[in-house]
Protein backbone atom coordinates (compact mmCIF):
# COMPACT_ATOMS: atom_id res chain seq x y z
CA UNK A 1 0.00 0.00 0.00
CA UNK A 2 2.65 2.46 1.03
CA UNK A 3 4.86 1.82 -2.45
CA UNK A 4 1.43 2.21 -4.34
CA UNK A 5 1.46 6.06 -2.85
CA UNK A 6 5.00 6.39 -3.24
CA UNK A 7 4.46 5.72 -6.95
CA UNK A 8 1.54 7.86 -7.67
CA UNK A 9 3.69 10.66 -5.84
CA UNK A 10 6.57 9.84 -8.04
CA UNK A 11 4.14 9.94 -11.24
CA UNK A 12 2.40 13.15 -10.16
CA UNK A 13 6.00 15.24 -9.39
CA UNK A 14 7.45 13.27 -13.08
CA UNK A 15 4.40 14.82 -14.63
CA UNK A 16 4.83 18.06 -13.45
CA UNK A 17 8.07 18.43 -14.20
CA UNK A 18 7.16 17.34 -17.72
CA UNK A 19 4.37 20.24 -17.74
CA UNK A 20 7.00 22.56 -16.79
CA UNK A 21 9.33 21.99 -19.49
CA UNK A 22 6.77 21.51 -22.04
CA UNK A 23 5.62 25.05 -20.86
CA UNK A 24 9.25 26.43 -20.98
CA UNK A 25 9.60 25.56 -24.14
CA UNK A 26 6.54 26.55 -26.13
CA UNK A 27 7.35 30.02 -24.43
CA UNK A 28 10.77 30.28 -25.62
CA UNK A 29 9.18 28.49 -28.94
CA UNK A 30 6.45 31.48 -29.30
CA UNK A 31 9.45 33.71 -28.20
CA UNK A 32 11.43 32.84 -31.38
CA UNK A 33 8.57 33.08 -33.74
CA UNK A 34 7.72 36.70 -32.40
CA UNK A 35 11.33 37.89 -32.96
CA UNK A 36 10.83 36.62 -36.45
CA UNK A 37 8.36 38.27 -36.92
CA UNK A 38 9.57 41.17 -35.62
CA UNK A 39 12.75 41.46 -37.82
CA UNK A 40 10.52 40.51 -40.67
CA UNK A 41 8.12 43.80 -39.91
CA UNK A 42 11.72 46.15 -39.86
CA UNK A 43 12.81 44.87 -42.80
CA UNK A 44 9.61 45.42 -44.29
CA UNK A 45 9.79 48.56 -42.50
CA UNK A 46 13.01 49.32 -44.20
CA UNK A 47 12.24 48.31 -47.56
CA UNK A 48 8.88 50.96 -47.83
CA UNK A 49 11.14 53.66 -46.28
CA UNK A 50 13.96 52.92 -48.94
CA UNK A 51 10.64 53.06 -51.78
CA UNK A 52 9.84 56.06 -50.51
CA UNK A 53 12.70 58.17 -50.57
CA UNK A 54 13.03 56.90 -54.00
CA UNK A 55 9.74 57.30 -55.37
CA UNK A 56 10.35 61.31 -53.59
CA UNK A 57 13.05 61.34 -54.78
CA UNK A 58 11.94 60.82 -58.62
CA UNK A 59 9.01 63.33 -58.09
CA UNK A 60 11.12 65.53 -56.67
CA UNK A 61 13.07 65.14 -60.36
CA UNK A 62 9.70 65.49 -62.34
CA UNK A 63 8.78 68.72 -60.57
CA UNK A 64 12.02 70.04 -61.35
CA UNK A 65 11.76 69.15 -65.09
CA UNK A 66 8.17 70.34 -65.57
CA UNK A 67 9.39 73.58 -64.05
CA UNK A 68 12.30 74.18 -65.90
CA UNK A 69 10.16 73.09 -68.77
CA UNK A 70 7.41 75.70 -68.10
CA UNK A 71 10.28 78.48 -67.05
CA UNK A 72 11.55 77.59 -71.10
CA UNK A 73 8.30 77.59 -72.41
CA UNK A 74 7.92 81.34 -71.09
CA UNK A 75 11.03 82.89 -71.64
CA UNK A 76 9.95 81.42 -75.78
CA UNK A 77 7.22 83.35 -75.20
CA UNK A 78 8.28 86.38 -73.84
CA UNK A 79 11.16 86.58 -76.28
CA UNK A 80 8.46 86.15 -79.10
CA UNK A 81 6.47 88.28 -77.29
CA UNK A 82 9.06 91.58 -77.22
CA UNK A 83 10.03 90.26 -81.22
CA UNK A 84 6.74 90.98 -82.19
CA UNK A 85 6.53 93.98 -79.86
CA UNK A 86 9.78 95.16 -81.41
CA UNK A 87 8.44 94.96 -85.57
CA UNK A 88 5.21 96.50 -84.45
CA UNK A 89 7.50 99.36 -82.66
CA UNK A 90 9.65 99.74 -85.77
CA UNK A 91 6.38 99.48 -88.07
CA UNK A 92 4.81 102.49 -86.43
CA UNK A 93 8.04 104.44 -86.33
CA UNK A 94 8.44 104.01 -90.17
CA UNK A 95 4.91 105.27 -90.90
CA UNK A 96 5.62 108.15 -88.12
CA UNK A 97 8.62 109.19 -90.54
CA UNK A 98 6.81 108.96 -93.59
CA UNK A 99 3.76 110.69 -92.32
CA UNK A 100 6.64 113.60 -90.96
CA UNK A 101 7.85 113.93 -94.42
CA UNK A 102 4.51 113.69 -96.12
CA UNK A 103 3.65 116.31 -93.80
CA UNK A 104 6.70 118.58 -94.63
CA UNK A 105 6.07 118.27 -98.45
CA UNK A 106 2.60 119.58 -97.66
CA UNK A 107 3.53 122.16 -95.82
CA UNK A 108 5.98 123.16 -98.37
CA UNK A 109 2.63 123.24 -101.53
CA UNK A 110 0.75 125.27 -99.13
CA UNK A 111 3.27 127.77 -98.61
CA UNK A 112 3.60 127.95 -102.59
CA UNK A 113 0.03 128.44 -102.73
CA UNK A 114 -0.21 131.07 -100.65
CA UNK A 115 2.88 132.74 -102.49
CA UNK A 116 0.72 132.04 -105.38
CA UNK A 117 -2.46 133.79 -103.82
CA UNK A 118 -1.25 136.75 -102.61
CA UNK A 119 0.30 137.41 -106.02
CA UNK A 120 -3.27 136.58 -107.71
CA UNK A 121 -4.71 139.06 -104.69
CA UNK A 122 -2.78 141.89 -106.00
CA UNK A 123 -3.39 141.49 -109.51
CA UNK A 124 -7.07 141.07 -108.46
CA UNK A 125 -7.06 144.65 -106.46
CA UNK A 126 -5.37 146.23 -109.70
CA UNK A 127 -7.97 144.91 -111.83
CA UNK A 128 -10.56 146.11 -109.83
CA UNK A 129 -8.88 149.94 -109.47
CA UNK A 130 -8.88 149.32 -114.02
CA UNK A 131 -12.58 148.67 -113.79
CA UNK A 132 -13.85 151.31 -111.69
CA UNK A 133 -11.49 153.97 -114.38
CA UNK A 134 -13.40 152.22 -117.25
CA UNK A 135 -16.72 152.27 -115.41
CA UNK A 136 -16.24 155.81 -114.62
CA UNK A 137 -15.08 156.61 -118.70
CA UNK A 138 -18.13 154.60 -119.77
CA UNK A 139 -20.46 156.03 -117.80
CA UNK A 140 -19.69 159.21 -119.05
CA UNK A 141 -19.78 158.59 -122.83
CA UNK A 142 -23.40 157.14 -122.40
CA UNK A 143 -24.75 160.52 -120.61
CA UNK A 144 -22.97 161.92 -123.71
CA UNK A 145 -24.35 160.06 -126.55
CA UNK A 146 -28.18 159.29 -124.95
CA UNK A 147 -28.14 163.16 -123.33
CA UNK A 148 -29.81 161.61 -120.48
CA UNK A 149 -28.44 161.91 -116.81
CA UNK A 150 -28.28 159.35 -114.65
CA UNK A 151 -31.23 160.70 -113.56
CA UNK A 152 -33.16 160.93 -116.26
CA UNK A 153 -32.36 157.26 -117.61
CA UNK A 154 -33.32 155.79 -114.20
CA UNK A 155 -36.58 157.58 -114.42
CA UNK A 156 -37.17 156.35 -117.89
CA UNK A 157 -36.14 153.06 -117.26
CA UNK A 158 -38.73 152.45 -113.87
CA UNK A 159 -41.39 153.87 -116.19
CA UNK A 160 -40.84 150.74 -118.68
CA UNK A 161 -40.74 148.59 -115.97
CA UNK A 162 -43.42 149.78 -114.06
CA UNK A 163 -45.75 149.41 -117.88
CA UNK A 164 -44.86 145.40 -118.06
CA UNK A 165 -45.14 144.93 -114.45
CA UNK A 166 -48.60 146.19 -114.51
CA UNK A 167 -49.47 143.79 -117.75
CA UNK A 168 -48.16 141.09 -115.91
CA UNK A 169 -49.76 141.57 -112.55
CA UNK A 170 -52.89 141.79 -114.91
CA UNK A 171 -52.14 138.83 -116.68
CA UNK A 172 -51.28 137.13 -113.40
CA UNK A 173 -54.15 138.11 -111.67
CA UNK A 174 -56.88 136.66 -114.05
CA UNK A 175 -54.61 133.14 -113.90
CA UNK A 176 -54.76 133.04 -109.96
CA UNK A 177 -58.87 133.77 -110.48
CA UNK A 178 -59.08 130.88 -112.90
CA UNK A 179 -56.99 128.45 -110.96
CA UNK A 180 -58.86 129.52 -107.94
CA UNK A 181 -62.10 128.93 -109.57
CA UNK A 182 -60.94 125.03 -110.21
CA UNK A 183 -60.00 124.41 -106.87
CA UNK A 184 -62.73 125.33 -105.42
CA UNK A 185 -64.62 123.55 -107.91
CA UNK A 186 -62.55 120.16 -106.81
CA UNK A 187 -62.92 121.26 -102.75
CA UNK A 188 -66.55 121.09 -104.00
CA UNK A 189 -66.67 117.85 -105.29
CA UNK A 190 -64.35 116.53 -102.25
CA UNK A 191 -66.66 117.57 -99.74
CA UNK A 192 -69.37 116.02 -101.80
CA UNK A 193 -67.88 113.01 -102.04
CA UNK A 194 -66.61 112.85 -98.43
CA UNK A 195 -70.63 113.70 -97.18
CA UNK A 196 -71.85 111.09 -99.22
CA UNK A 197 -69.77 108.60 -98.24
CA UNK A 198 -70.94 106.07 -95.14
CA UNK A 199 -67.79 104.51 -94.10
CA UNK A 200 -64.48 106.63 -92.34
CA UNK A 201 -61.09 105.01 -92.57
CA UNK A 202 -57.67 106.21 -90.42
CA UNK A 203 -54.44 106.58 -92.81
CA UNK A 204 -51.57 106.39 -91.48
CA UNK A 205 -48.49 107.76 -93.37
CA UNK A 206 -46.10 105.18 -93.77
CA UNK A 207 -42.32 106.13 -92.89
CA UNK A 208 -38.92 104.06 -94.17
CA UNK A 209 -37.50 103.17 -90.50
CA UNK A 210 -38.24 100.95 -87.83
CA UNK A 211 -37.27 101.44 -83.99
CA UNK A 212 -36.46 98.20 -82.43
CA UNK A 213 -36.23 98.82 -78.70
CA UNK A 214 -33.51 97.38 -76.65
CA UNK A 215 -33.21 96.12 -73.10
CA UNK A 216 -30.12 97.88 -72.38
CA UNK A 217 -27.42 100.04 -74.28
CA UNK A 218 -24.51 97.03 -73.97
CA UNK A 219 -27.29 94.76 -76.22
CA UNK A 220 -26.06 97.36 -79.09
CA UNK A 221 -22.22 96.26 -78.55
CA UNK A 222 -23.85 92.27 -79.27
CA UNK A 223 -25.73 93.22 -82.58
CA UNK A 224 -22.71 95.22 -83.87
CA UNK A 225 -20.38 91.61 -83.25
CA UNK A 226 -17.24 91.67 -83.57
CA UNK A 227 -15.43 93.84 -85.49
CA UNK A 228 -19.25 94.48 -86.74
CA UNK A 229 -19.56 91.17 -88.47
CA UNK A 230 -23.44 90.60 -86.82
CA UNK A 231 -24.41 93.83 -87.73
CA UNK A 232 -22.21 93.36 -91.39
CA UNK A 233 -24.91 89.92 -91.14
CA UNK A 234 -27.65 90.99 -90.99
CA UNK A 235 -27.89 94.01 -93.05
CA UNK A 236 -26.84 91.52 -96.15
CA UNK A 237 -29.06 89.13 -94.96
CA UNK A 238 -32.19 91.39 -95.16
CA UNK A 239 -31.31 94.71 -96.97
CA UNK A 240 -31.69 96.71 -94.40
CA UNK A 241 -29.96 98.99 -93.21
CA UNK A 242 -29.24 98.97 -88.82
CA UNK A 243 -28.43 102.85 -87.28
CA UNK A 244 -27.13 102.09 -84.06
CA UNK A 245 -26.47 106.06 -82.40
CA UNK A 246 -26.59 107.38 -79.20
CA UNK A 247 -30.51 106.95 -79.28
CA UNK A 248 -30.92 105.07 -75.83
CA UNK A 249 -32.11 101.43 -75.62
CA UNK A 250 -33.03 101.36 -79.01
CA UNK A 251 -31.97 100.37 -83.13
CA UNK A 252 -32.88 102.23 -86.23
CA UNK A 253 -34.01 100.29 -89.29
CA UNK A 254 -34.15 101.86 -92.22
CA UNK A 255 -35.30 100.50 -95.97
CA UNK A 256 -37.69 101.33 -98.29
CA UNK A 257 -39.28 97.95 -98.49
CA UNK A 258 -42.03 97.86 -95.83
CA UNK A 259 -41.59 93.49 -96.03
CA UNK A 260 -37.76 93.63 -95.96
CA UNK A 261 -37.98 95.99 -92.64
CA UNK A 262 -40.32 94.10 -90.86
CA UNK A 263 -38.17 90.71 -91.85
CA UNK A 264 -35.52 92.97 -90.33
CA UNK A 265 -37.59 93.86 -87.28
CA UNK A 266 -38.96 89.96 -86.45
CA UNK A 267 -35.79 88.61 -86.69
CA UNK A 268 -33.81 91.28 -84.46
CA UNK A 269 -36.48 91.12 -81.96
CA UNK A 270 -36.28 87.66 -81.67
CA UNK A 271 -32.23 87.60 -81.46
CA UNK A 272 -32.74 89.77 -78.40
CA UNK A 273 -35.16 87.72 -76.74
CA UNK A 274 -32.65 84.37 -77.58
CA UNK A 275 -29.65 86.06 -76.86
CA UNK A 276 -26.91 84.21 -78.98
CA UNK A 277 -26.20 86.31 -81.30
CA UNK A 278 -23.69 85.85 -84.08
CA UNK A 279 -23.94 84.81 -88.09
CA UNK A 280 -24.83 81.05 -88.11
CA UNK A 281 -28.06 82.01 -85.46
CA UNK A 282 -28.80 85.92 -87.50
CA UNK A 283 -29.17 83.40 -90.51
CA UNK A 284 -31.57 81.13 -88.97
CA UNK A 285 -33.32 83.85 -86.93
CA UNK A 286 -33.95 85.91 -90.56
CA UNK A 287 -35.18 82.58 -92.54
CA UNK A 288 -37.49 82.33 -89.49
CA UNK A 289 -38.71 85.87 -89.74
CA UNK A 290 -39.56 85.38 -93.70
CA UNK A 291 -41.77 82.55 -92.98
CA UNK A 292 -43.54 85.01 -90.04
CA UNK A 293 -43.89 87.48 -92.31
CA UNK A 294 -45.41 85.05 -95.43
CA UNK A 295 -48.13 83.88 -92.79
CA UNK A 296 -48.33 87.67 -91.47
CA UNK A 297 -49.51 87.94 -95.26
CA UNK A 298 -51.68 85.14 -95.44
CA UNK A 299 -53.35 86.30 -92.11
CA UNK A 300 -53.80 89.65 -93.44
CA UNK A 301 -55.41 88.67 -96.64
CA UNK A 302 -58.08 86.61 -95.12
CA UNK A 303 -59.29 89.14 -92.57
CA UNK A 304 -59.22 91.61 -95.67
CA UNK A 305 -61.99 89.40 -97.20
CA UNK A 306 -63.38 88.69 -94.35
CA UNK A 307 -63.66 92.42 -93.33
CA UNK A 308 -65.11 92.97 -97.21
CA UNK A 309 -66.98 90.45 -96.45
CA UNK A 310 -65.82 88.96 -100.44
CA UNK A 311 -65.77 85.15 -100.55
CA UNK A 312 -64.13 82.47 -102.83
CA UNK A 313 -61.46 84.09 -103.75
CA UNK A 314 -58.53 82.29 -104.86
CA UNK A 315 -56.22 81.38 -102.18
CA UNK A 316 -52.95 83.21 -104.19
CA UNK A 317 -55.43 86.19 -104.94
CA UNK A 318 -55.44 86.26 -100.56
CA UNK A 319 -52.07 86.16 -100.17
CA UNK A 320 -51.66 88.73 -103.03
CA UNK A 321 -53.73 90.89 -100.78
CA UNK A 322 -52.03 90.33 -97.83
CA UNK A 323 -49.21 91.34 -99.35
CA UNK A 324 -50.32 94.89 -100.13
CA UNK A 325 -50.39 95.52 -96.14
CA UNK A 326 -46.89 96.27 -96.76
CA UNK A 327 -47.28 98.59 -100.21
CA UNK A 328 -47.88 101.84 -100.12
CA UNK A 329 -48.72 104.34 -102.55
CA UNK A 330 -47.85 107.87 -102.39
CA UNK A 331 -48.06 107.44 -98.43
CA UNK A 332 -51.31 105.36 -98.44
CA UNK A 333 -51.22 102.31 -97.27
CA UNK A 334 -52.59 99.95 -100.38
CA UNK A 335 -54.40 97.18 -98.70
CA UNK A 336 -56.28 99.87 -96.00
CA UNK A 337 -56.96 101.89 -99.23
CA UNK A 338 -58.61 98.56 -101.10
CA UNK A 339 -60.69 97.94 -97.81
CA UNK A 340 -62.13 100.85 -98.03
CA UNK A 341 -62.32 101.60 -101.44
CA UNK A 342 -64.40 98.48 -101.51
CA UNK A 343 -66.86 99.66 -98.64
CA UNK A 344 -67.54 102.93 -100.47
CA UNK A 345 -68.23 100.92 -104.13
CA UNK A 346 -70.67 98.58 -101.84
CA UNK A 347 -72.31 101.05 -100.73
CA UNK A 348 -73.03 103.37 -103.48
CA UNK A 349 -73.97 99.95 -105.51
CA UNK A 350 -76.40 99.90 -102.61
CA UNK A 351 -77.62 102.87 -103.60
CA UNK A 352 -78.03 102.52 -106.38
CA UNK A 353 -79.50 99.36 -106.61
CA UNK A 354 -76.54 97.40 -108.30
CA UNK A 355 -74.96 94.04 -107.11
CA UNK A 356 -73.03 95.22 -104.03
CA UNK A 357 -70.75 91.73 -104.13
CA UNK A 358 -69.51 91.93 -107.36
CA UNK A 359 -69.06 96.22 -106.10
CA UNK A 360 -67.01 95.20 -102.90
CA UNK A 361 -65.17 92.08 -104.63
CA UNK A 362 -64.33 94.82 -107.91
CA UNK A 363 -63.27 97.10 -105.26
CA UNK A 364 -61.21 95.24 -103.04
CA UNK A 365 -59.53 93.66 -105.94
CA UNK A 366 -59.15 97.27 -108.18
CA UNK A 367 -55.46 97.77 -106.88
CA UNK A 368 -54.43 93.59 -106.38
CA UNK A 369 -51.70 94.45 -109.41
CA UNK A 370 -49.37 96.47 -106.69
CA UNK A 371 -48.65 93.47 -105.00
CA UNK A 372 -46.35 92.71 -108.16
CA UNK A 373 -45.61 95.36 -110.18
CA UNK A 374 -42.04 95.35 -108.93
CA UNK A 375 -41.65 92.16 -110.38
CA UNK A 376 -43.45 91.94 -113.17
CA UNK A 377 -43.20 94.15 -116.00
CA UNK A 378 -46.10 96.39 -117.06
CA UNK A 379 -48.48 99.07 -115.26
CA UNK A 380 -50.28 97.56 -111.74
CA UNK A 381 -53.85 97.96 -113.87
CA UNK A 382 -52.53 95.76 -116.60
CA UNK A 383 -50.64 93.10 -114.06
CA UNK A 384 -53.94 93.03 -111.85
CA UNK A 385 -56.58 92.63 -114.68
CA UNK A 386 -54.09 89.72 -115.75
CA UNK A 387 -54.28 88.24 -112.39
CA UNK A 388 -58.39 88.56 -112.06
CA UNK A 389 -58.33 86.70 -115.69
CA UNK A 390 -55.60 84.14 -114.16
CA UNK A 391 -57.50 82.90 -110.89
CA UNK A 392 -61.29 82.85 -113.03
CA UNK A 393 -62.55 86.58 -111.65
CA UNK A 394 -65.63 87.47 -113.45
CA UNK A 395 -65.25 90.35 -116.93
CA UNK A 396 -67.26 92.90 -114.38
CA UNK A 397 -64.44 92.73 -111.86
CA UNK A 398 -61.58 92.59 -114.85
CA UNK A 399 -62.98 95.70 -116.64
CA UNK A 400 -63.26 97.67 -113.14
CA UNK A 401 -59.85 97.06 -112.38
CA UNK A 402 -58.27 98.04 -115.93
CA UNK A 403 -60.80 101.02 -115.97
CA UNK A 404 -60.56 102.36 -112.34
CA UNK A 405 -57.59 104.84 -113.84
CA UNK A 406 -59.90 105.78 -117.18
CA UNK A 407 -57.02 103.83 -119.11
CA UNK A 408 -60.13 101.46 -120.39
CA UNK A 409 -63.47 102.49 -121.22
CA UNK A 410 -66.00 101.34 -118.12
CA UNK A 411 -68.33 98.74 -119.84
CA UNK A 412 -70.36 98.74 -116.00
CA UNK A 413 -71.80 100.43 -113.30
CA UNK A 414 -69.73 98.66 -111.53
CA UNK A 415 -66.61 99.93 -112.96
CA UNK A 416 -67.91 103.37 -112.72
CA UNK A 417 -68.41 102.83 -109.08
CA UNK A 418 -65.06 101.53 -108.51
CA UNK A 419 -63.64 104.32 -110.14
CA UNK A 420 -65.37 107.17 -108.35
CA UNK A 421 -64.75 104.88 -105.05
CA UNK A 422 -61.11 104.80 -105.50
CA UNK A 423 -60.87 108.62 -106.35
CA UNK A 424 -62.89 109.37 -103.01
CA UNK A 425 -60.51 107.01 -101.30
CA UNK A 426 -57.66 108.46 -102.41
CA UNK A 427 -58.41 112.20 -102.62
CA UNK A 428 -59.37 112.79 -98.90
CA UNK A 429 -57.25 114.99 -96.89
CA UNK A 430 -54.33 113.97 -95.59
CA UNK A 431 -54.74 110.07 -97.55
CA UNK A 432 -51.67 110.34 -99.64
CA UNK A 433 -48.21 111.97 -100.04
CA UNK A 434 -46.47 111.86 -103.23
CA UNK A 435 -42.95 112.49 -101.93
CA UNK A 436 -42.58 108.89 -100.11
CA UNK A 437 -44.23 107.36 -103.31
CA UNK A 438 -41.45 109.40 -105.83
CA UNK A 439 -38.59 108.59 -103.16
CA UNK A 440 -39.51 104.79 -103.08
CA UNK A 441 -39.75 104.60 -106.96
CA UNK A 442 -36.53 105.78 -107.55
CA UNK A 443 -35.09 103.72 -104.51
CA UNK A 444 -36.90 100.78 -106.57
CA UNK A 445 -35.34 101.55 -110.08
CA UNK A 446 -31.78 101.87 -107.97
CA UNK A 447 -32.38 98.73 -107.76
CA UNK A 448 -34.04 97.61 -111.12
CA UNK A 449 -30.71 98.80 -112.40
CA UNK A 450 -28.28 96.94 -110.52
CA UNK A 451 -30.24 93.51 -110.80
CA UNK A 452 -30.61 94.11 -114.53
CA UNK A 453 -26.16 93.55 -114.52
CA UNK A 454 -25.64 89.43 -115.37
CA UNK A 455 -24.12 87.82 -112.18
CA UNK A 456 -26.06 89.75 -109.77
CA UNK A 457 -27.84 87.96 -107.05
CA UNK A 458 -29.15 90.93 -104.92
CA UNK A 459 -29.10 94.32 -104.27
CA UNK A 460 -30.08 96.61 -101.70
CA UNK A 461 -30.46 100.19 -101.48
CA UNK A 462 -29.91 101.62 -98.50
CA UNK A 463 -29.08 105.28 -96.44
CA UNK A 464 -31.88 106.52 -97.93
CA UNK A 465 -30.85 105.56 -101.43
CA UNK A 466 -27.22 107.47 -100.79
CA UNK A 467 -25.93 103.67 -101.11
CA UNK A 468 -26.56 100.51 -102.59
CA UNK A 469 -24.89 96.85 -102.00
CA UNK A 470 -25.16 94.50 -104.69
CA UNK A 471 -24.27 90.98 -104.20
CA UNK A 472 -22.48 88.82 -106.67
CA UNK A 473 -22.53 85.02 -107.48
CA UNK A 474 -18.85 83.96 -107.18
CA UNK A 475 -18.97 81.91 -109.56
CA UNK A 476 -19.97 84.25 -112.36
CA UNK A 477 -18.07 87.15 -111.38
CA UNK A 478 -14.14 87.65 -110.62
CA UNK A 479 -12.68 89.98 -107.91
CA UNK A 480 -11.00 91.70 -110.50
CA UNK A 481 -14.88 91.77 -112.46
CA UNK A 482 -16.39 93.05 -109.88
CA UNK A 483 -14.48 96.90 -109.93
CA UNK A 484 -15.49 96.90 -113.47
CA UNK A 485 -19.15 95.81 -112.63
CA UNK A 486 -19.22 98.99 -110.11
CA UNK A 487 -18.49 101.18 -112.57
CA UNK A 488 -20.36 100.35 -115.58
CA UNK A 489 -23.27 99.94 -112.62
CA UNK A 490 -22.54 103.84 -111.74
CA UNK A 491 -22.79 104.82 -115.30
CA UNK A 492 -26.23 103.35 -115.85
CA UNK A 493 -27.35 105.05 -112.90
CA UNK A 494 -25.98 108.48 -113.98
CA UNK A 495 -27.66 108.28 -116.95
CA UNK A 496 -31.77 106.87 -116.24
CA UNK A 497 -31.66 108.51 -112.31
CA UNK A 498 -32.09 112.04 -111.38
CA UNK A 499 -31.01 112.07 -107.64
CA UNK A 500 -29.65 114.64 -105.14
CA UNK A 501 -26.04 114.19 -103.97
CA UNK A 502 -24.24 111.37 -104.73
CA UNK A 503 -24.66 107.56 -104.41
CA UNK A 504 -22.22 104.93 -103.40
CA UNK A 505 -22.29 101.56 -105.25
CA UNK A 506 -20.53 98.92 -103.01
CA UNK A 507 -20.34 95.41 -105.23
CA UNK A 508 -19.58 92.31 -102.82
CA UNK A 509 -18.41 89.09 -103.84
CA UNK A 510 -18.56 86.14 -101.49
CA UNK A 511 -17.08 82.68 -101.35
CA UNK A 512 -18.35 80.05 -99.02
CA UNK A 513 -17.45 76.26 -98.48
CA UNK A 514 -19.86 74.44 -96.60
CA UNK A 515 -19.21 70.85 -95.61
CA UNK A 516 -21.66 68.57 -93.48
CA UNK A 517 -20.18 65.88 -90.53
CA UNK A 518 -22.27 63.14 -90.43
Amino acid sequence: MGELVLGLAIGLVIAIVASFIAFRKGIEHRKRIAEAEIGSAEQEKARILIEAEKAAENKKREVLLEAKEEIHRSRVELERDIKERRIEFQRLERRLVQKEETLDKKLEMLERKEEALNKKAKEIEALQEETVEIQKKQLAELERISNLSVEEAKEYLLKTVENEVKHEAAALIKDVEARTKEEADRIAREIISIAIQKCAADHVSETTVSVVPLPNDEMKGRIIGREGRNIRTLETLTGIDLIIDDTPEAVILSGFDPIRREVARIALEKLIIDGRIHPARIEEMVEKARKEVENTIRQEGDRAAFETGVHGLHPELIRLLGKLKFRTSYGQNVLNHSIEVAHLAGVMAAELGVDIATAKRAGLLHDIGKAVDHEVEGSHVTIGADLARKYKESEEVVNAIMAHHGDTEASSIIAVLVQAADSISAARPGARRETLETYIKRLEKLEEIANSFAGVEKSYAIQAGREIRIMVKPEDVSDEDIVIKARDIVKRIEEELEYPGQIKVTVLRETRAIEYAK
